[in-house]
């Protein structure tokens, strides 16, 4: 038998034995008067050997994370989710009985105790037990508290574990938490109104991904997890609802990467009578200000990194970009002919239908991305890359988009939304044209958008932001899994 098996047994044993003796090994009776941060502030009040004056009884429950036993006392560690504290077993107390079924007890057993507040003579703020109960019995055992989860798959693939074992990332889902409520408090400050929209969708539309589809029996019609939300914020713009944003899953039945994961979380949002640059104000001004919030500072470090939040934050054309970060020759950019070969120089291969705008985002993502360090909104993507995007009065080739880039990832992608129904039929035709029979990526029209559009849709910007990406970004997050909860991993060989 493993030695993992054999404290498996050990366990169960004890429990079984608890069990004979009556404990309740899962109760639920027991309701916790008080969290573990109400009392630590005592300790101010008290010198070493001290009892509070009055002897107030206190209700506290959380898991036991340390435990010390001698021959008619105990010392152990138990943690809430608000902080931890010294307990203190004494058999005297708690009578022979209570106490020897006690000693039977774990570490990783969730209790309840009731007791006064003490300091011991070291000067550690304690709770000289009265009561104890047992809430729900631990069957298997922590990973030892000085090397915790040191395998990453299994942080992953066991959160609930490493959630136990390791602050550092019970502290980054909260933040994760305090994250997003800051976006939906500056969207609303802002005077958006937050909407649900569909999860399964007839038609996978927003966004060129391959999506995961599933078939809906009563209706007898194939569906598709959502891509992105936003044809259907859009149709909102259209019905009235002139400022709206939705933060919700997406899903795209594509790769696993530090960046990547099948289903990740989105805030999208749309503003009637607005251009892209009022979006590039407001995602410096909010991400900034959520920083500031988070971290007490814009100036943070991203994976050693140094990474300025500070507005005003840079602006570059792609052209530009590809010029002064890539240096290339601005004359090569003004010829398509020469663009295309450029990029067949650099490795590049492109479709047979793909023209010059599709090779300079390429060569964009090959040779600039990743060095842009500090926050940089990239404008004047090519027409040919942006079918939802207005093209640009003075330059149709380009259009009013911008992506976000901090740490050479993309962060955010916003532009001046196409609000003209024969140019967006138009372009709809030619995404279906260039995907040719492509199965991956299902080559669908969606007529009902465009038939919005004949009704009339407000100029407007719209963004997206990904949430998981910039969670990490203000948490020095290595990997989008560290920032969700439960990550897609490769199923187990054997539990």
């Amino acid at each position: 038998m493993s030695e993992e098996n054999q404290t498996l047994a050990q366990r169960r044993e004890k429990a079984e034995s608890l069990a004979e003796l009556g404990v309740n090994l899962y109760s639920n009776s027991f309701k916790p008067a008080n969290a573990i941060d109400e009392l630590l502030p005592k300790a101010n009040d008290l010198e070493p050997q001290e009892t509070e004056p009055g002897e107030i009884s206190y209700s506290i429950a959380g898991r036991v994370m340390a435990m010390r036993k001698f021959g008619k006392a105990a010392f152990c560690t138990l943690t809430d989710k608000t902080g931890q504290i010294q307990l203190y077993i004494k058999k005297d107390i708690l009578g022979d009985e209570i106490f020897e079924t006690f000693k039977k007890w774990d570490i990783g057993d969730i209790i309840g105790v009731e007791g006064i507040l003490f300091k011991t003579k070291v000067g550690e703020l304690s709770v000289q037990a009265r009561q104890i109960t047992m809430i729900a019995k631990s069957l298997r055992p922590l990973p030892d508290k000085w090397h915790g989860l040191s395998d990453v798959e299994t942080r992953y693939r066991q959160r609930y574990v490493d959630l136990i074992v390791t602050p550092e990332s019970r502290e980054t889902f909260k933040k994760r938490v305090e994250i997003i409520r800051l976006v939906r408090d500056y969207l609303n400050g802002k005077d958006y109104m937050e909407v649900e929209t569909p999860m399964m969708q007839p038609i996978p539309g927003g966004a060129t991904a391959k999506p995961f589809e599933t078939h809906h029996k009563a209706l007898n019609m194939d569906l598709y997890l959502r891509i992105a939300p936003e044809l259907y914020l859009k149709r909102l713009l259209v019905g009235g609802f002139e400022r709206v944003f939705e933060i919700n899953r997406n899903f795209r039945n594509e790769g696993l990467s530090t960046r990547h994961n099948p289903e990740f979380t989105m805030l999208e949002f749309y503003q009637a009578y607005a251009t892209y640059d009022d979006l590039i104000t407001l995602t410096e001004e909010m991400i900034s200000s959520i920083c500031q919030k988070i971290n007490g500072t814009m100036k943070i470090t991203y994976q050693g990194t140094e990474v300025d939040l500070a507005p005003p934050w840079k602006t570059l054309s792609m052209d530009e970009a590809l010029t002064e970060i890539a240096g290339i020759d601005a004359e090569i950019l003004a010829d398509d002919a020469k663009v295309m070969t450029l990029a067949k120089e650099k490795g590049i291969e492109l479709e047979d239908q793909a023209g010059p705008g599709k090779a300079k985002t390429e060569l964009f993502e090959l040779l600039v991305e990743e060095k842009l360090i500090n926050p940089t909104f990239i404008t004047s993507y090519p027409t040919e890359v942006s079918p939802l995007a207005r093209r640009n009065e003075q330059d149709p080739t380009v259009t009013d988009r911008f992506e976000l880039f901090i740490t050479g990832r993309e962060l955010a992608n916003g532009f001046s939304e196409l609000n003209d129904p024969i140019d967006q039929l138009e372009r709809f035709q030619k995404q279906i044209d260039d995907r040719g029979d492509d199965d991956e990526i299902h080559p669908e029209l969606d007529a009902d958008y465009v038939r919005a559009l004949e009704y009339g849709m407000p100029s407007a910007a719209g963004e997206g932001i990904g949430i998981d990406r910039l969670v990490m970004l203000l948490t020095d997050a290595p990997s989008i899994r560290d920032v969700i909860l439960f990550p897609h991993l490769k199923p187990e060989t054997k539990l």
